[in-house]
């Protein structure tokens, strides 16, 4: 049996684990999303010449085991993860114990900035609950109270040279964390007020903020939108990759490096992310997608969930370099056992 080229019901060469025909056929030119595949089926071709086979099954056994052993070979540009895994990190972040176990009410959870935010916000609303201003946010008044208990003298200060907080939305980590709260069902408005919900009473009574911080982890990369942050395009899939994110933090992040690093070795691994950046006259795609990910990744998720310190290099509040390094917390949230 001569050496055939790929059919379109055998296994798909990416590793997703569909046919071809579901998965990567006909995009070699195109569909950028899928150029790790075609550098599979390049691999693949390689592997099948000067191949002969007696049986449509023996090819289908050949390709299946060279897909196997490709997808169980770490890479480089992964960082040590074989295809496999980071197939797994991203499509099944907390189904996934041989790749990362998640635990669950991280002691030190309880002191991370958007559980801190949650501690504050459950103490305005108290037994009575809060009633929300016409448009259906915190009180003002709240809002600048919370403001200055969670920032410190100078931040409260830089923070208003920029402008008062005359709404919940001008305080953004605020604001943010209320919808996530929403989402996970820990707060919501009852009868005119905003209110914790049962659960919410449960858990800070036999686990404390701890608890929450779980919760509000899992809800704020599953469920909140991060682009919500910010003016960037779509790019869904940076949240989709949090937890490869939180590996690179973990393998590296036990000094402080460059925001820098972190951009490159996403980038590295995900090039074909740059094709899904709409077109823009005056900021390349490259830069678009590297300050996206600075902010999002490393910023408003590592930072703002206390897995790790993002500080300004400048020193000023509006600033485009970082340094960055892991925080203890990440050990307790994430453990990955290729790592251990």
């Amino acid at each position: 049996m001569t050496t055939p080229s790929i059919g379109d019901d055998d296994p798909c060469p990416c590793g997703s684990k569909k046919t071809y025909r579901q998965c990567c056929s006909g995009l070699a030119g195109g569909a950028s999303s899928h150029s790790d595949a075609k550098h599979a089926s390049e691999s693949l071709r390689k592997a099948l010449e000067g191949h002969q086979f007696d049986s449509l099954e023996e090819l289908q056994a050949f390709i299946a085991d060279h897909t196997e052993r490709r997808n169980a070979r770490p890479l480089d540009e992964f960082h040590g993860l074989s295809p496999e895994q980071m197939h797994r990190l991203l499509h099944l972040p907390f189904a996934s114990p041989d790749v990362a176990v998640i635990a669950n009410a991280p002691e030190g959870g309880a002191a991370a900035p958007i559980a801190r935010l949650f501690g504050l916000l459950a103490e305005a609303v108290g037994e009575q609950g809060l009633k929300p201003t016409a448009t259906g946010n915190l009180p003002r008044a709240l809002c600048r109270e919370v403001a200055r208990a969670y920032w410190d003298e100078k931040t409260y200060q830089d923070r208003m040279r920029f402008g008062a907080i005359n709404s919940e939305p001008d305080f953004l980590e605020l604001h943010v964390l209320r919808l996530t709260a929403e989402l996970a069902g820990l707060i919501r408005k009852y009868r005119g007020r905003f209110r914790l919900t049962r659960d919410a009473h449960h858990m800070l009574t036999d686990s404390g903020l701890a608890a929450i911080y779980s919760r509000l982890f899992r809800i704020y990369v599953e469920r909140f939108n991060w682009g919500y942050w910010d003016g960037y395009p779509d790019l869904p899939f940076i949240q989709s990759a949090f937890l490869f994110t939180l590996y690179l933090l973990a393998r590296y992040g036990t000094t402080w490096r460059p925001h820098l690093f972190y951009e490159d070795a996403f980038l590295n691994a995900f090039p074909m992310l740059l094709d899904e950046v709409p077109p823009n006259d005056i900021i390349a795609p490259e830069q678009t997608l590297r300050s996206c990910y600075t902010w999002r990744a490393l910023v408003h998720f590592a930072g703002f969930l206390g897995l790790a310190a993002v500080e300004p290099i400048s020193g000023k509040l509006l600033c485009h370099d970082y340094r960055v390094k892991a925080l203890p917390l990440l050990r307790e949230t994430v453990r990955f056992p290729m790592l251990a």
